[in-house]
């Protein structure tokens, strides 16, 4: 790759490890274009959490004092019983691995537009497009849109979530990369009937398990139903969905006869399989993959959107500090694995405490719950945190 031309870099996915790769490869002077099959930048969705060295990229770009004034704050977990008993409040920050007062806690939809209003003005911003062919060969990539346009680039950046095309396109099928963790899940908003406020509820039968989310103190709450499941969600179709959920929680107690029915009426279901992507390789080529795309850790860790920072964060600036793609992509992959392995163990652990299987296993959680110094979820989180330095770069030349 000729190092004095402005090289050219196509980055698929626009939600939240796109626009940080396209902010500091276009600071860099790159050739940025970055496309969204969404007609827009998606808003809406649960809270995410930003820790650790995850906060150092967002400072860098400039945007700390924005994501604290969105910070909403999310101070207690209670855990209830089969018969809605409480069984343990806890500080959230206990059960998830954050520190009060510097971590934060931001809106999904509201974290995506700060990042996209600082990617610069001369990245090409391309919505309800997406990769439909890719052919990679020495010259560059060869791209066609879904809309119909050809182009060729230099390098294309796959950022576009657990279920990538841009993965599949250039790596193969997700079977040969996905680890189903054991249970799947419909997440949707509901009332707020219970006036909850900066709080959430998990309630678990073994097997079972059911939450109510309020990071703030609005009439709208997020509302999860998880339940055990021997294999990946495979129903695409939105009514065989909530048919096989409503069938999970059958015949159970507490409210969820009613979540079962707030999640029929919901209009923003979302259904998944609770699993992580595995890949020996993040790049091959001319083609890497960032964030969930390369390496999701799945909900369970909490870690997904700190570490799709960082990882793009370090892409980014590898490819802009090395003389060829194929030096920047060894060097991303070498600084970041173990990080992410580690981030990625934390699902592991995360499981046992909100979605116990087994009557053993709920027993268990439960006496853990009582000493929240104990809580292995949120110790892993911090262990994993602590155990990466952000990396310094020259600062961009733009």
């Amino acid at each position: 790759m000729d190092s004095t031309a402005r090289r050219t870099a196509l980055v698929s996915g626009a939600s939240i490890a796109g626009p940080v790769i396209a902010y500091w490869l276009g600071r860099h002077g790159w050739d940025v274009t970055l496309v969204e099959k969404a007609p827009a930048i998606r808003d809406g969705g649960y809270p995410v959490d930003i820790r650790g060295p995850a906060l150092d990229v967002v400072r860098r770009m400039g945007l700390i004092e924005r994501l604290e004034a969105l910070h909403v704050d999310t101070r207690q977990s209670t855990f209830l019983d089969a018969d809605g008993r409480p069984v343990a409040v806890i500080d959230t920050g206990d059960l998830v691995g954050g520190v009060r007062g510097r971590d934060l806690e931001i809106p999904r939809g509201e974290l995506a537009a700060a990042l996209h209003s600082a990617v610069p003005d001369g990245v090409e911003l391309i919505f309800d497009d997406s990769i439909e062919t890719l052919h990679d060969h020495d010259g560059g990539v060869d791209v066609t849109f879904r809309g119909g346009t050809r182009r060729t680039f230099d390098i294309v950046v796959g950022a576009d979530g657990v279920h990538s095309r841009t993965r599949r396109l250039a790596f193969g099928p997700e079977e040969r990369y996905h680890r189903h963790l054991g249970w799947s899940f419909a997440g949707f908003s509901s009332s707020n009937e219970l006036g909850l406020a900066h709080e959430s509820l998990i309630w678990n039968t073994p097997g079972r398990m059911a939450a109510l989310y309020a990071p703030g103190d609005g009439d709208r709450v997020f509302a999860i139903l998880g339940f055990s499941s021997p294999s990946p969600a495979v129903h695409r179709d939105p009514d065989a969905q909530r048919a096989v959920v409503a069938e999970a929680f059958a015949g159970l107690g507490w409210r969820t006869p009613g979540l079962v029915e707030a999640m029929r009426a919901a209009g923003d279901l979302f259904y998944d399989s609770v699993g992580q992507i595995h890949m020996p390789r993040w790049s091959g080529g001319r083609v890497a993959l960032v964030g969930d795309a390369a390496y999701a850790p799945s909900f369970l860790s909490g870690q997904g959107t700190g570490i799709a920072l960082i990882g793009a964060y370090v892409l980014a600036n590898e490819l802009a500090a090395r003389p060829s793609h194929t030096e920047a992509f060894e060097a991303y992959e070498s600084g970041l694995r173990t990080f992410v392995e580690r981030n990625q163990a934390i699902a592991d652990v995360s499981r046992p405490v909100l979605n116990p299987a087994t009557e053993e296993e709920l027993a268990l959680r439960d006496r853990a719950l009582r000493d929240p110094s104990s809580i292995p979820s949120g110790n892993a989180v911090r262990g994993a945190n602590d155990s990466y330095v952000l990396p310094d770069y020259p600062a961009p030349a733009l």
